[in-house]
């Protein structure tokens, strides 16, 4: 669990490192879902690349998270500012929660737009992440 989390971190750190301002709407991502339960997102155009290594997570989307388009990039994107904000809070304050599941902060640039299937990925992410393990990071959660 530690390590998924640090290595989940590590890759939103990836995403915050693009400078570029261009828009990922006319470029191709890809997406592998592999057998050991790895989401890798990448877009070459602007310069980066998440993996999600979870156990459980590629099930859990493919099963319970609602389907692609129900909502809008808007939405998903402010909604992975409020939770990344959270995050980012929570892990300057490791006496009051756990360093083990709060690691490094994410640089989520709100200014870059990432695209509709990244912001699904993450929102959805972090859903996964506050049902499975029971934390609370912004607003009502969905248990979908």
């Amino acid at each position: 669990m530690k390590n998924t989390i640090y290595i989940l971190i590590v890759l939103f750190t990836v995403i915050a490192c693009s400078t570029s301002q261009k828009t990922a709407d006319n470029t191709t991502i890809k997406q592998n879902v592999a057998v050991n339960d790895t989401v890798r997102i990448a877009n070459d155009s602007l310069e980066y690349e998440v993996i999600i290594i979870d156990n459980g997570f590629s099930t859990w989307l493919l099963s319970r998270a609602y389907p692609r388009n129900y909502h809008s990039q808007t939405y998903l994107e402010n909604k992975n500012i409020q939770y990344v904000n959270e995050w980012n809070n929570r892990v300057l304050q490791p006496q009051r929660f756990s360093p083990n599941l709060y690691e490094m902060t994410i640089n989520y640039n709100s200014t870059i737009n990432y695209g509709y299937e990244v912001n699904y990925l993450i929102y959805n992410y972090m859903i996964y992440f506050q049902n499975t393990y029971k934390q609370k990071l912004w607003g009502y959660v969905p248990s979908r």
